[in-house]
């Protein structure tokens, strides 16, 4: 999974666009913002809800408007109507609006919402706007607003950069690097590390703890033809899959938060039913937006600090082959998946995300979330959450954790651990630059990748250690394996 940003790909080079349609009761100030999917082609809006021009709403829901027998008598002077999506292309609807004294025009749409499009010559035709609302937002505003409804279209310019990604950044820099550490001594749980951590050479690393599987190529091999295979059956059967997805979570979560909390003193059936009992309680309530992220991102940190301490790369050829490989998985599912879909979008945003047209509209726990910020009107449409992939924390967290390991194994006073958390945290950043100047669903491996992988290959280089940190000399028995 990787970072997901806040713009909806299109396709065949339409330009849509996200607004605001301020309803409001005619004498009264205080009104409600509803989202609204536009193409700037016919008209564009004021960005600012102060300069638009409020109109009376025009009722027309029952038609279609693909006729001019669908024309009250007087037609709409000064009006908006608001009439049903189909029958007809959006060029017909708009043509008999704007004849008809229109000044602008909203259609309700059942499906998901594109933008309405056209070609050149109907957009040089067309001076007022044009923007679809959804069938949810047209039943709301029925209820909350009388007959005299006032309507206001603009579009706010929507921050670059949301404070929310700083969230996402200590999170997932503090998993990379408390998982890192911890798990050059997987022995003891989280919380007894803590509370013992002493300066001296950690002899835990140079035992083969029970609980940890070291990887190989086949195993490699293995794990990405699954991901590859799990994703595109998602793509194509998300609503079956997604609480499969939502039960595996909840119990591999369950075993991360207790690997975590495990000290010495607390009985363990007691701690057992407590982190049970987190993970049901976010399963029951994970729709609650306004809360149910945090015990999601509290239980998906857990989850890869455990898998951090559980799965070992024992050679950095291994960690070169697994990071390569899935460079490659995820440039290829989000970057070049969009020509081959019907949407135009890529199978991983779409499947991160969750699709629009989904009958559950569940939502895959694998991903850290944290809520929008910013107090843009706009936080209304799309996607209210930035996300970041669990997979873009455990991928190169597993290189970090090897090379503390090496670390230990050398007394090199963490170098290579520090250098390594410390390029993570790099690659993040830049990550975050291009979901911010390409304003589309990012990679992060396309930059997490090579930041990881070159920086711990430039300190084995400068301190001449490559061949002892290519093989894991002093990890494995028989390097010949890997």
């Amino acid at each position: 999974m990787d970072m997901c940003s806040d713009t909806l790909l299109l396709c065949c080079q339409v330009v849509g666009e996200y607004g605001m349609a301020h309803f409001s009761d005619k004498g009264k100030s205080k009104g409600k913002d509803y989202c609204i999917f536009f193409n700037s082609e016919w008209a564009h809006l004021p960005q600012d809800l102060n300069k638009a021009s409020r109109h009376q709403i025009y009722d027309l829901t029952p038609s279609v408007l693909c006729s001019a027998s669908e024309v009250p008598e007087g037609g709409f002077p000064n009006h908006i109507p608001m009439v049903m999506r189909g029958n007809c292309t959006f060029y017909e609807k708009v043509r008999l609006a704007q004849t008809n004294g229109a000044k602008g025009l909203l259609i309700v749409s059942k499906d998901r919402l594109t933008p309405p499009a056209g070609n050149k010559t109907q957009y040089e035709e067309i001076s007022i706007p044009v923007a679809l609302l959804s069938y949810s937002d047209m039943l709301d505003i029925s209820k909350t607003f009388g007959k005299g409804r006032l309507v206001a279209m603009y579009a706010p310019k929507e921050p670059v950069v949301d404070y929310n990604m700083v969230i996402i950044f200590l999170m997932a820099v503090g998993t990379v690097a408390i998982g890192g550490y911890w798990a050059a001594n997987p022995s003891l749980s989280f919380l007894t590390e803590l509370r013992y951590m002493k300066h001296k050479r950690d002899d835990g690393a140079e035992k083969q703890d029970e609980e940890t599987v070291d990887v190989t190529p086949i195993m490699i091999c293995v794990f990405v033809v699954m991901c590859c295979n799990m994703l595109v059956l998602l793509y194509f059967f998300y609503d079956r899959l997604a609480i499969w997805v939502i039960a595996i979570f909840c119990v591999a979560s369950s075993v991360g938060l207790y690997s975590c909390l495990r000290p010495h003193d607390i009985r363990m059936l007691l701690l057992s039913a407590l982190c049970i009992s987190v993970s049901i309680i976010w399963m029951v309530f994970r729709n609650e937006d306004q809360w149910a992220w945090v015990l999601q991102d509290t239980l998906g940190i857990a989850f890869c600090l455990y898998m951090l301490k559980t799965v070992r790369l024992p050679t950095f050829k291994a960690c070169t082959l697994l990071l390569t490989v899935l460079f490659v998985y995820d440039v290829f599912f989000v970057f070049i998946t969009p020509f081959f879909t019907k949407s135009g979008e890529s199978i991983m945003v779409e499947v991160a995300a969750g699709p629009s047209d989904s009958a559950t509209h569940e939502k895959l726990p694998m991903v850290l979330k944290v809520p929008r910020l910013n107090s843009s009107p706009l936080a209304l449409c799309d996607r209210p959450f930035s996300l970041l992939g669990f997979g873009d924390i455990l991928v190169p967290g597993l290189l970090v954790v090897y090379c503390h390991r090496f670390d230990i194994l050398t007394q090199s006073s963490r170098i290579y651990f520090v250098a390594c958390t410390i390029a993570y945290g790099i690659g993040l950043l830049i990550t975050f630059v291009a979901l911010a100047v390409m304003q589309m669903g990012q990679p992060a491996l396309l930059y997490l990748v090579p930041c990881t992988l070159l920086t711990s290959l430039t300190v084995a280089l400068w301190r001449r250690e490559l061949p002892q940190f290519w093989t894991g000399s002093g990890f494995v028995v028989n390097t010949s394996l890997i």
